[in-house]
């Protein structure tokens, strides 16, 4: 049985490191790299619907696409709208998958507790078990 595994993706280190392992560990998985914009963002870009913030988003894409093609892995992407971690917990839910793979700063101390986590968030209210794999590994 084939395992649906979510990849959120931006473009640090620690979201290229969850891709590379989503893709060594489970490379006959489908896997749905994602990327989340959130509406404020977009909508102070002058861009505010989806279509035309995928079309803001191609370097993300393109680097997941080659880490896939060097490992002859298909992948699917997919943008998102809105915060974060909400976004990524509602694609969860449509997408029906099995797992998420992601990574994280590991922020600590006060940047943690101003700037939150988007990997814990996700992890704490997931439905699916969350893979989190730190930076450098």
């Amino acid at each position: 049985m084939t395992t649906q595994l979510l990849v959120p993706v931006d473009d640090s280190e620690p979201a290229r490191a969850a891709l590379e392992y989503a893709l060594e560990r489970f490379p006959d998985d489908e896997i749905t790299v994602v990327h989340a914009i959130d509406d404020l963002e977009a909508g102070y870009a002058g861009e505010p619907s989806a279509a035309a913030t995928e079309e803001r988003q191609p370097d993300v894409f393109e680097d997941a696409r080659a880490l896939a093609d060097e490992r002859d892995t298909r992948i699917e992407t997919r943008v998102l709208e809105g915060q974060a971690a909400d976004a990524i917990l509602e694609c969860v839910v449509e997408t029906d998958a099995d797992a998420i793979v992601m990574g994280s700063e590991g922020r600590s101390g006060v940047s943690r507790m101003l700037l939150g986590s988007v990997a814990e968030q996700v992890a704490r209210q997931s439905p699916v078990p969350v893979t989190i794999v730190p930076n450098g590994s």
